[in-house]
C-alpha cells in the first residue's frame, strides 16, 4: 500500500508537508473495500504540490516564504494548485481491482461530478485536458487521481470564489499546460463558477445531487 509523501525542507527553507486531508478517507476504503466520498470546503488558504511538481519551477518562492503560505504535497500527480476558503473540495476514494484503468475512470469520475454540478445550476461544464473542468474555455475545477492495487483516490476542486490575486502571486505559469490555456495568465484562465448555481448552498446541493445519483461507484459501475 502507498504511503503519503514525507516532510520535505526545500534548499529554500521552505517546508513542504505531506498532505493527509483526505487519508482518513482511503484508509476507511482499503479497510472495507467501500466506496466514499466526501465534499468539503477548505478552510484556510494553502498551496498544494503534485507528487512530481519542484518548488523552484512551479512556486514564486520569495513571495510564498514572506507571506508564510503553508505549503503541502499530495499523493496524485500535476502541478501546485492553489487552495482557499473560496474552494469547493470533492474527493472519492473507491475500490477498483488491479492497478490499471486509471484514465478510464478519471474520465467516468469528471462525468459524474459534471452532470451533478449541472443538476445543482451550473450545466455546460465539460472536461479539458487531462485533469480540468471548464465552462465558457476557462477552467472551473481541476482534478487529480491517485492509484494503487485494489484502490483509487481522485480528488476535485472547484472554484466557486478563487483567490485569483493569489494564484498570480504565488504561483508560476506552469511548466505544463493544455492546449486550451493557449498561455493565458491565470487572472484569464480560470473563472467562478456561475452565480445562477446558488454558490452559497453548492455544498448540501452537490452532496444531495451524488448521494441521489448513486455514489461514486455510479462512475464506475
Amino acid at each position: 500500500m502507498g504511503a503519503p509523501p514525507e516532510v520535505e525542507v526545500h534548499a529554500s527553507g521552505l517546508r513542504i508537508e505531506p498532505w493527509l486531508d483526505d487519508e482518513p478517507l482511503i484508509e476507511a476504503v482499503r479497510a472495507d473495500g467501500q466506496a466514499r466520498w466526501t465534499l468539503r470546503t477548505q478552510p484556510t488558504t494553502c498551496i498544494v504540490l503534485g507528487r512530481g511538481s519542484k518548488p523552484e519551477v512551479e512556486l514564486f518562492l520569495d513571495a510564498v516564504l514572506a507571506d508564510g503560505v503553508p505549503v503541502f504535497r499530495r499523493r496524485g500527480g500535476g502541478c501546485a494548485v492553489l487552495l482557499d476558503p473560496g474552494n469547493l473540495i470533492v474527493s472519492v476514494a473507491l475500490p477498483l481491482p488491479g492497478i490499471g484503468g486509471s484514465k478510464a475512470a478519471f474520465a467516468r469520475l469528471s462525468a459524474w461530478l459534471i452532470e451533478a454540478l449541472a443538476a445543482a445550476g451550473a450545466p455546460g461544464v465539460e472536461q479539458r485536458g487531462v485533469s480540468d473542468l471548464v465552462l465558457e474555455g476557462r477552467k472551473v475545477g481541476g482534478s487529480a487521481i491517485y492509484r494503487e492495487q485494489g484502490l483509487l483516490y481522485y480528488s476535485s476542486t472547484l472554484l466557486v470564489d478563487p483567490d485569483i490575486a493569489g494564484m498570480g502571486r504565488w504561483l508560476k505559469h506552469p511548466p505544463r499546460e493544455p492546449e486550451y490555456r493557449q498561455g493565458r495568465h491565470h487572472r484569464r484562465f480560470v473563472r467562478t463558477l456561475p452565480e445562477g448555481c446558488n454558490r452559497s448552498g453548492l455544498a448540501s446541493t452537490l452532496d444531495c445531487t451524488i448521494a441521489y445519483r448513486g455514489g461514486p461507484m455510479f462512475a464506475c459501475e
